[in-house]
C-alpha cells in the first residue's frame, strides 16, 4: 500500500489517503519519496481549475527520492539511486518526438498527477523513461523544483540555441524567473532582469542579473512603472 495525502473535493484540505498501486509494471520503477516540491499546477489540479479533476487526487510532481523497486524490463537504474520525477510519468516511446529525444512534446505523454497519483506520498510509480538520476552532491532537499519550473525555463535555452555570448532578458523574477536568471548567468550570458517589484533588486543581482531594468522600458512592455534601480 502507498500512504499519501489527497484532496477529495475542489479546494479541499489534504487528508491521509492510502491506495494499492497493484503490480509494478515491467517498464516502471517505484520511487521512495524523500522530498516533493509544491507547484501552482498542483494547486490548480486540486482546485479543478483546468479541467474536471477526478477525486481523490494525490498531487505532487516535483519528486526527489530513491529507487525502491525496479520492473523486470528496466535498465540503467539500481536500487538506491537518487532520482527525480517531474510533470510527465510516461511517454508513448514510438512517435517522432520520442524517437528524436523530444519526449516532452509527445502527444500521448501521461502527466504525473492527471489520471494517476503523484508524489505527495511515501512512494510514487512512473515509467523509467520519465525518471532522471540526480547527480551526486546535489542538495536533494532543494532539487525538486528543477523538475518542473527548472526544465520549463531551461528548455527554451536549448530549443532556441541561446549562446553564452547572447544578451538575454528575464521578465518576472518569480517562481520560474529566479531559476532562469541562474541558468543564464551560468550559461555565460549577459542577463537583464525585469520586475514590477523593486524590492527584488538585491535578489535579482544575487541570482545572476547583470543589468537592471528602466521604468520607461517596463512601461513599453505594459508592466507597472516600478523598476530595478
Amino acid at each position: 500500500m502507498i500512504n499519501a495525502y489527497a484532496a477529495f473535493e475542489p479546494k479541499g484540505k489534504l487528508q491521509p489517503y492510502q491506495y494499492d498501486p497493484g503490480e509494478l509494471g515491467a517498464d516502471d520503477v517505484e520511487i521512495e519519496v524523500k522530498f516533493c516540491g509544491v507547484c501552482h499546477s498542483d494547486v490548480s489540479m486540486i482546485d479543478s481549475e483546468w479541467m474536471p479533476t477526478k477525486y481523490p487526487i494525490v498531487a505532487g510532481h516535483e519528486v526527489i527520492g530513491v529507487i525502491a523497486k525496479i520492473g523486470r524490463n528496466v535498465k540503467g537504474f539500481e536500487l538506491g539511486d537518487n532520482v527525480g520525477l517531474g510533470w510527465h510519468s510516461a511517454y508513448c516511446e514510438n512517435c517522432s518526438y520520442c524517437d528524436s529525444g523530444d519526449h516532452n512534446l509527445c502527444s500521448r505523454s501521461r502527466p504525473t498527477i492527471i489520471g494517476r497519483h503523484g508524489g505527495f506520498a511515501d512512494k510514487v510509480r512512473a515509467s523509467s523513461i520519465s525518471v532522471v538520476k540526480v547527480p551526486d552532491g546535489m542538495d536533494l532537499a532543494s532539487a525538486g523544483p528543477l523538475f518542473c519550473g527548472g526544465i520549463t525555463v531551461y528548455n527554451p535555452l536549448v530549443q532556441f540555441g541561446v549562446k553564452p555570448t547572447d544578451k538575454v532578458a528575464v521578465i518576472g523574477i518569480g517562481g520560474l524567473g529566479h531559476m532562469a536568471l541562474q541558468f543564464l548567468n551560468a550559461w555565460g550570458c549577459e542577463v537583464t532582469a525585469f520586475t514590477s517589484t523593486a524590492a527584488k533588486r538585491d535578489e535579482a543581482i544575487e541570482m545572476g542579473a547583470h543589468t537592471l531594468s528602466a521604468p520607461k522600458t517596463l512601461k513599453h512592455l505594459g508592466l507597472p512603472p516600478t523598476a530595478l534601480t
